[in-house]
């Protein structure tokens, strides 16, 4: 029974992550079926309003803070307000990009300062030695650079909208509106997906329950059973 509820628990989280984000996707796919222009200005007020929701959510019915989540609420709140108000969508194009390199940035400035923020995210619900929490931190910097770049390459070659040809960098690449917000979903969250997947082995090789003798997550912890030989 235990398991089943951590098993509900954690797609409970997964559902709050990810749900603005299928609201957005959804919202504009339904809005321009229905032939309307404005498509991407609903779609940027229904994601507001999701992302305020699952902020609450998580504070309220599931008592965690999330600060991912929180950071990514008050861009999306700043730049849907900026996309509306001067009816441009330009600033929910770069969005992403925004936020993904505040993402980045932060993790790379905090360890210039001797402070590792993914340990400190996840520190509570495993320990690693430092070295280990070093290289996932530098991995995750530059996976979100990545994904910055990304969407830097797909809004620069939107050729239904109101982005200017001067914006492009490639000639050859001529992509739509209706693109950009399904790769959002579609092409993001796999990435991310297949990026944890690569990370894992690593992960589980030197992960243990906080706390546990033999490591505190300052030291090196010691190799699982089989795994001196291959060291």
């Amino acid at each position: 029974m235990s398991e089943k509820r951590n098993t509900l628990g954690q797609g409970a989280k997964l559902l709050v992550d990810i749900g603005p984000a299928a609201v957005f996707m959804v919202a504009y796919n339904v809005a321009k079926g229905m032939g309307g222009e404005s498509a991407i200005y609903w779609a940027t007020g229904l994601f507001m309003a999701a992302t305020a929701l699952a902020v609450l959510w998580a504070m309220v019915v599931q008592k965690r803070f999330p600060p991912m989540l929180i950071v990514t609420f008050v861009i999306v709140t700043a730049f849907g307000a900026m996309t509306i108000y001067l009816q441009d969508p330009i600033f929910v194009y770069i969005k992403p990009t925004i936020i993904n390199l505040l993402f980045s940035f932060t993790i790379l400035f905090c360890f210039a300062f001797g402070f590792n923020v993914w340990k400190y995210l996840f520190g509570t619900i495993f320990a690693m030695p430092e070295r280990i929490w070093f290289m996932l931190g530098v991995r995750w910097a530059l996976f979100f650079a990545i994904l910055a770049a990304i969407n830097e390459v797909l809004w620069r070659h939107i050729t239904d909208s109101v982005v200017s040809p001067d914006a492009r960098w490639f000639e050859w690449l001529e992509l739509t509106e209706g693109f950009w917000v399904n790769f959002r979903f579609f092409g993001v969250y796999p990435l991310f997906f297949v990026f944890v997947l690569a990370n894992l082995p690593l992960t589980m090789k030197y992960a243990s329950e906080p706390g546990k003798d033999g490591d505190g997550g300052d030291g090196e912890a010691e190799p699982k059973e089989g795994e001196a030989e291959k060291a």
